[in-house]
């Protein structure tokens, strides 16, 4: 290895922050920092990096400072930033779920549609996104930008918001009312177009991805082991759910034969007591750390 070889990452400061540690930590990467320093320390010393806000990373990835980092798809369409989208990683602070920028007004408002709020005062955060959303609907409104506690701004100081929800209780615990999708957005990994040319960091982003991709891709699987009687098999076969096909390995009583397989974990809890009452014995659940296709 080079020793001058070195990818720079950028990685999400804030309520993405934690959950990224994590994910990494998952796919082989360990990163350690204190409460009160930006820069990360990695278990691999090809990699170095930043946390920051999410809403700059693809900006300081398009102008080189880092290689590649993850970030919102949302914050690379605001910033219009030119950057590859190496892979999705659908994941938040709460869960393994998509969200979405959403048009708010109060419960009691009169507007219906984004057409009502020709004129009107409009506070978000994404306010290129916002704006070209308008100007696709023909609606001329003020949209200013928002620095935060953007639920809180209406009715007194605007008269709707756009704002980012993942479940929507923050919106009806604010009461209010979802008018319109301006987009949805999940975590992405890009990278730096220059940075790709370069054989081995191009080797080493991929790699990254493909780990990230298969450690989130078993965060919502399981592995399961079971024993069946061989004429019980072809039966258990046509109703066992998996990733592929199962794998089957002979026991020492030929009159017996072990499934493994993977399938998703709500299924777990519906099939074991079916598997059992068919006839299954030594059945095994156990997690994963990656699954790769």
């Amino acid at each position: 290895m080079d020793s001058e070889n070195k990818l720079m990452l950028g990685l999400p400061k804030g309520s993405l922050e934690e959950s990224t540690i994590r994910l990494f930590a998952k796919a082989g990467y360990q990163i350690t920092k204190s409460s009160r320093s930006y820069r990360p320390s990695f278990d691999d010393p090809t990699l170095d990096g930043r946390f920051l806000r999410a809403q700059e990373v693809s900006r300081y990835i398009e102008n080189g400072y880092f290689d590649c980092g993850l970030t919102g798809q949302d914050w690379v369409k605001e910033n219009n930033s030119d950057v590859v989208e190496i892979c999705d990683l659908v994941y938040s602070r709460a869960s393994n779920r998509k969200s979405r920028w959403v048009l708010c007004v109060p419960e009691a408002s009169e507007v219906k549609t984004v057409k009502d709020l020709e004129g009107k005062r409009i506070a978000t955060e994404i306010v290129n996104t916002t704006n070209a959303f308008l100007e696709q609907n023909g609606v001329k409104a003020d949209v200013e930008f928002s620095w935060g506690a953007t639920e809180m701004k209406v009715p007194d100081l605007v008269d709707a918001i756009v704002d980012l929800t993942e479940t929507g209780n923050s919106l009806r615990a604010n009461k209010l009312r979802i008018v319109d999708t301006l987009l949805t957005t999940n975590t992405v990994f890009v990278a730096n177009k220059e940075a790709l040319k370069d054989p081995w960091k191009k080797k080493k982003i991929d790699t990254i991805a493909l780990l990230l991709t298969s450690a989130l891709e078993s965060a919502s699987k399981v592995g399961l082991k079971l024993n069946i009687e061989v004429d019980k098999l072809e039966s258990i076969l046509a109703d066992l759910p998996s990733l592929r096909k199962p794998t089957i390995n002979k026991l020492a009583d030929e009159k017996w034969v072990a499934i493994d397989t993977i399938i998703d974990e709500t299924i777990v809890r519906e099939i074991i007591p079916e598997l059992k009452s068919r006839g299954a014995e030594g059945i095994v659940e156990y997690p994963l750390n990656k699954v790769v296709f």
